[in-house]
């Protein structure tokens, strides 16, 4: 069964940060320090989900789609990420999971979508080894249970963006801006990967994946300086968190200066390279890449022009999504599990009309066109087995706060008033001629 879904996580829309027994995340602390995100947007209420799941249970319901991906809070299971689970956590989980299958909605949870439980971060947060050691006991809580319920799992949401937007850059929480010392975060998050795995088969998971983000890389010219700059792109991006997931190996990292991967231990690619049911890829567009100008990173973004772009300044590049997945295929062969895009949306500065109405048929455009693009992958050969809409509603857009609307669903945030988008009625029909 091919599957059709919407995504979300969990810091986005729940909202309740204070409630339930939650406790705090890496989220509620950058987001509550100034000048952190724009206007001082936090996601202590977000869409408040938390309250109105029920509601937004029915529109995924009278949108059609069979699945639907979102994130369980670890904070809000394991309020210090060690330790006593907490019980009003998972029974939220519970009824939610029970909720959608009840629709017919395969429910496809990850685990961590970027809100560490600040006490983690407190003790060196993804730098430290043992992080990875406390999400595969999360994991089992989780999967012990969820279940016999849940079939599929995805471990991590793109370790890629925590790394480098929280850790090397600052620009995500934790906000540490660490540059090329941010490398262990990515190895310990797919350490934590390979062991919640572990833990999710033994606790009766049928399907176990991971979702990266991607991007085709493009050089900027055919100069040799531009190549290897693109080339060494490629490297941080993509094949840094696929080829350890895929190949059981990291590629060469000595554009960036690293030959020395001491915090890589005897045995953990095997643990990292353990078999996967299918993978996720989350595309929203390429990235043209430079020889630097400057010192620093052997890399320069050159941008990407002559395409329409989002709010966000997002090129929209359709085609980029066929020209990723096949070349996955062609890259890894038959190491390539079944993939899913786990995300794929655009944001749009919707504005409900006088009549109500959000008319956002710059995304019923973008959705019909990527959703070709995926088709035609396919019939070059790739195993495509399902696509997730990002977003089902408006919600809280990290360090963009509610400035960027990706959703199926207009969120007017003062009053909760949930407003399906012209998108979404595409979308339903779409999805009535596909069933």
């Amino acid at each position: 069964m091919f599957l059709w879904g919407t995504a979300t996580a969990a810091y986005q829309i729940e909202g309740a940060a204070d409630e339930g027994g939650r406790g705090p995340s890496v989220w509620d602390t950058f987001s509550r320090e100034p000048g952190r995100t724009r206007s001082g947007h936090t996601g202590d209420v977000a869409c408040d989900h938390y309250h109105r799941w029920p509601e937004d249970v029915a529109l995924m319901a009278g949108l059609g789609v069979n699945a639907y991906r979102f994130s369980l809070s670890w904070s809000r299971i394991q309020p210090s990420g060690s330790g006593p689970v907490n019980p009003e956590g998972l029974d939220f989980y519970d009824r939610l999971v029970d909720a959608l299958l009840a629709e017919g909605i395969t429910p496809v949870p990850t685990l961590f979508h970027w809100d560490l439980p600040q006490a983690l971060e407190d003790g060196g947060g993804w730098l430290a080894r043992d992080t990875a050691h406390r999400f595969a006991e999360y994991a089992a809580l989780a999967a012990g249970r969820l279940g016999d319920r849940v079939r599929m799992w995805i471990t991590l949401n793109e370790p890629f963006v925590h790394m480098a937007y929280g850790y090397a850059m600052g620009i995500h929480a934790p906000g540490r801006a660490l540059m090329l010392d941010a490398l262990p975060v990515a190895h310990h998050q797919l350490l934590g990967h390979g062991l919640a795995a572990g833990a999710l088969r033994a606790a009766g998971a049928e399907q176990v994946l991971i979702t990266n983000n991607c991007t085709p890389v493009w050089p900027a010219s055919d100069s040799e300086a531009d190549l290897a700059a693109a080339e060494a792109y490629d490297v941080l991006h993509n094949r840094l968190f696929n080829d350890p997931v895929l190949l059981g190996k990291y590629p060469d990292l000595s554009a960036y200066g690293m030959t020395n991967l001491d915090f890589v231990h005897d045995g953990d690619l095997d643990l990292i390279a353990t078999p996967l049911d299918g993978i996720g890829i989350n595309y929203y567009n390429p990235t043209r890449i430079a020889a630097p100008s400057s010192e620093g990173l052997p890399w320069e973004d050159a941008g990407i022009s002559g395409y329409p772009t989002t709010a966000f300044g997002w090129p929209v590049v359709p085609d980029g999504l066929r020209e990723l997945l096949v070349r996955l295929k062609d890259r890894y062969g038959d190491r390539l599990p079944p993939v899913y895009v786990t995300e794929n949306g655009c944001s749009q500065e919707d504005v409900p009309g006088p009549d109500g109405v959000v008319d956002d048929r710059g995304r019923i455009a973008f959705l019909e066109q990527h959703i070709e693009a995926m088709r035609r992958a396919g019939r070059e050969g790739a195993d495509v087995r399902g696509y997730f809409v990002w977003s089902l509603l408006d919600n809280f857009e990290w360090a963009e706060g509610y400035h960027q609307r990706f959703g199926l669903v207009h969120v007017d945030f003062p009053t909760q008033r949930r407003t399906p988008k012209a998108s979404y009625a595409w979308l339903r029909d779409f999805l009535s001629s596909e069933h």
